[in-house]
């Protein structure tokens, strides 16, 4: 088995995909107006519309529902992804913290709530985990 993506169902595709292209500065493959894909090395974040969950089970998933999952992307430099992101996010949860499992991490939420945190292993045991 292998992981591939985790997808975000959104009232809004288009403003959601543009939070996470300029977060991130990854761009979005659109393979529909309501489905986009932010591909990485290592996985997907899917982002689709609410028409799309019909498709699957209709009424299984609601927008801006989510308060237990958290987005994280493993970043070089978490502090320049803080001024990157200063004045952008307006729900900026926690500034630059060094964590003790040894990551620095910043939480925010995106448009539609969901928690995103960026991180950069610091310590040499979270570094060698992460191969950076």
């Amino acid at each position: 088995m292998d992981f591939v993506s985790i997808r975000i169902i959104t009232g809004d595709v288009a403003r959601l995909v543009s939070f996470y292209e300029r977060a991130t500065g990854t761009p979005a493959t659109w393979s529909t107006e309501d489905f986009a894909e932010l591909r990485t090395p290592h996985a997907t974040l899917a982002v689709a519309g609410t028409r799309t969950v019909p498709l699957f089970a209709p009424g299984s998933a609601h927008p801006a529902d989510n308060r237990s999952v958290i987005i994280e992307f493993l970043v070089d430099d978490v502090d320049r992804v803080h001024e990157h992101l200063t004045g952008f996010v307006p729900d900026i949860l926690n500034e630059p913290t060094t964590m003790p499992w040894g990551n620095r991490s910043l939480l925010v939420r995106d448009p539609d709530g969901h928690l995103v945190n960026f991180f950069t292993p610091v310590t040499p045991a979270a570094i060698a985990k992460f191969g950076r």
